[in-house]
């Protein structure tokens, strides 16, 4: 039977190092990412005979058999290029239809570092810079971190006039407590009329001149790293599904170290002037930096546009030893 050297992959949570196993199926593409499908020999405590071990990509593995033609992923680097380029312009899309309200609310899911707020913040400029012209106060806020549901509901009334928007940008706490998902279930609400209830006594909403129960009629942009199915709570699930029900959901596909790596290719290859535009770097520098993080991807401590521009800072710093301080401070101890 063939086998597989497994170099680096996860089970359950459980890391898998450098591991030989009978290979049952090729590298397959889930919802969750890659995976090869291998005989459990012993190797786990659980009596599976097969189990799915998620690996990041071709690289994570070496297979020794005749089965090596049928593992190789099927999408090509500049095929999976165009695939992610594509979902952020639908981001970017979706950002607009929610400002000019003809959208809702969207839910924009992904891992740190990839730009998913970037977009929607472009959007958010142009809308206000024609606001500024018009002489309009400002029709949106970004919300960043904790919030309270009694902070939730304040902010709702503040923007809660057609056209206005909200953008909780990695403000999870609101997916976290019962009491602000059900705020957002009714601001949120596919009927007609939006109508928000606070029913208990609150000296916070008496100071600013908040009523008691309003009608929401802007819209709602939620930015995440959280994956919804990943949440172990059953009541919040419940919530959640509900949540997601209101809103469009755009999953920005990168779910592997690979797509992440060529998230940042492709915003390299797109963006006018290149990632590194305002470094001044010569023709060669930009693509030695992106070359280093493919081949030190395992080890960096985020995979992500932000490392790209932390490394091209060390290069800025020192052009012949950047190397040896990038491995010091953006990648893991070994």
């Amino acid at each position: 039977m063939t086998t597989v050297l497994i170099k680096s992959g996860v089970y359950r949570n459980l890391p898998v190092i450098n591991t030989q196993f009978k290979l049952v199926e090729g590298l397959k593409h889930g919802a969750k990412g890659a995976y090869l499908t291998v005989k459990n020999e012993g190797q786990f405590a659980q009596q599976i005979e097969n189990v799915k071990i998620k690996v990041e990509g071709p690289d994570a593995f070496e297979i020794n058999g005749e089965y090596v033609q049928t593992v190789t992923a099927t999408e090509t680097d500049e095929e999976a290029m165009n695939r992610i380029a594509t979902r952020f312009e639908i981001l970017d899309e979706m950002a607009a239809a929610c400002i000019n309200g003809d959208v809702r609310a969207m839910i924009v899911s992904g891992p740190p570092g990839v730009g998913k707020s970037f977009g929607v913040e472009q959007q958010l400029e142009k809308s206000s810079l024609f606001d500024q012209l018009a002489g309009n106060r400002t029709r949106h806020t970004i919300v960043k971190g904790a919030m309270t549901a009694l902070g939730l509901y304040a902010q709702l009334y503040k923007y809660s006039d057609k056209k206005n928007i909200l953008v909780f940008d990695d403000c999870d706490s609101v997916f976290a407590d019962e009491l602000s998902l059900n705020i957002l279930k009714a601001a949120l609400d596919s009927g007609k009329h939006r109508r928000i209830c606070w029913n208990s006594d609150s000296r916070l909403l008496r100071d600013e001149g908040i009523p008691n129960s309003f009608h929401f009629n802007g819209s709602a942009i939620f930015i995440t790293n959280l994956k919804f199915e990943n949440v172990k709570s059953k009541k919040l699930q419940d919530h959640l599904e509900a949540l997601e029900s209101r809103c469009h959901f755009v999953d920005l596909t990168i779910d592997s170290e690979r797509d992440k790596m060529l998230r940042i290719r492709q915003v390299n290859r797109d963006a006018q002037g290149g990632l590194f535009k305002d470094y001044n770097f010569d023709s060669n520098q930009g693509e030695q930096v992106l070359d280093f993080m493919q081949e030190h991807q395992h080890r960096l401590r985020e995979l992500s546009i932000r490392t790209a521009l932390k490394i091209a800072d060390l290069v800025k710093i020192s052009p012949y030893k950047w190397q040896a301080l990038a491995m010091n401070t953006v990648m893991k101890r070994v």
